[in-house]
């Protein structure tokens, strides 16, 4: 997944911004404009509508703002037909593609290119659970900015004994897609048999074949080169620390582990596709 702004923020990563045809946009009729980049965050007003907000995507002649409640506008644009701030005054000018930026685009913990200063999308209908706050918390911490710009919010299940009836509560739909995350999705696993039991077109259930989401984490961010293997019946968390001969608490030693992730890298594929599954299906490119 290349989290963006549904059909619009990628089209406008994926085209090459190397278009500079555009220094000055006059015709024999039409008066010349300022030439501004038209760089993700520029804030714009657009003179039709009186929209005011950060642009996100610039396709001519079309281009989408955000405003500061986090709602795109799209407009039509042409030379002219947008202000921008030039020395504290709104100036009607040109857009064109910026050329290329020799060290490359900015890039977010999860991969993906980083939009820049750009409002948060107003929050979708449609949710992604999780089973527990560490699981919540290590996505934000990976994919919090995709999170943000796709509008999805996450939400801690605190265990997944009763999900099909909370899924029914929910009332899923169309407009309304939930995303589910469960630890240990493995055959003859209680997770698989309740993820067994939902038939939703609505409704995602992916996970990851860890005990623990702990165990999604790279033991090399610690310096260790595998996780302890703790007997089935124990409690996994305390008998890691145990095994590991570290003095803390569970808690403190989550925060330790989580603060030494900085990026994807630091995750095992399973939980980095079945996340990336869960956001493209809660918030699906629009065409």
């Amino acid at each position: 997944m290349s989290p963006s702004v549904p059909g619009s923020v990628g089209s406008m990563s994926d085209q090459p911004l190397t278009d500079s045809t555009v220094d000055i946009a006059e015709t024999p009729t039409r008066r010349a404009h300022p030439v501004r980049d038209a760089h993700r965050g520029l804030v714009l007003e657009d003179r039709a509508s009186g929209v005011v907000g950060a642009l996100v995507e610039f396709n001519p002649p079309r281009l989408v703002l955000r405003d500061r409640h986090g709602k795109d506008h799209t407009v039509r644009y042409a030379p002219g037909s947008v202000r921008a701030d030039i020395d504290g005054k709104g100036v009607p000018v040109a857009l064109r593609h910026p050329a290329p930026d020799p060290t490359g685009p900015s890039i977010t913990a999860s991969g993906s290119i980083d939009l820049g200063d750009v409002p948060a999308r107003v929050a979708r209908a449609g949710r992604i659970w999780v089973e527990g706050l560490h699981d919540a918390e290590l996505i934000e911490k990976v994919w919090g900015d995709d999170l943000r710009v796709e509008g999805v919010v996450v939400e801690s299940l605190d265990g997944a004994d009763d999900l099909a009836e909370r899924v029914r509560g929910f009332r899923p739909g169309p407009g309304r897609r939930l995303g589910v995350l469960l630890d240990h999705l493995v055959d003859g696993s209680k997770e698989n048999r309740i993820a067994a039991e939902i038939a939703d077109p609505d409704v995602l259930i992916t996970g990851h074949p860890f005990v623990d989401v702990w165990q999604a984490v790279k033991p090399a961010v610690l310096g260790y080169r595998a996780w302890p293997e703790i007997p089935p019946g124990e409690p996994w968390k305390e008998g890691v620390i145990a095994a590991l001969g570290v003095d803390a608490t569970p808690a403190e030693f989550w925060r330790h582990l989580l603060g030494k992730v900085r990026t994807w890298r630091d995750l095992e594929a399973p939980l980095l596709g079945a996340v990336e599954q869960l956001i493209d299906f809660v918030a699906p490119p629009e065409g």
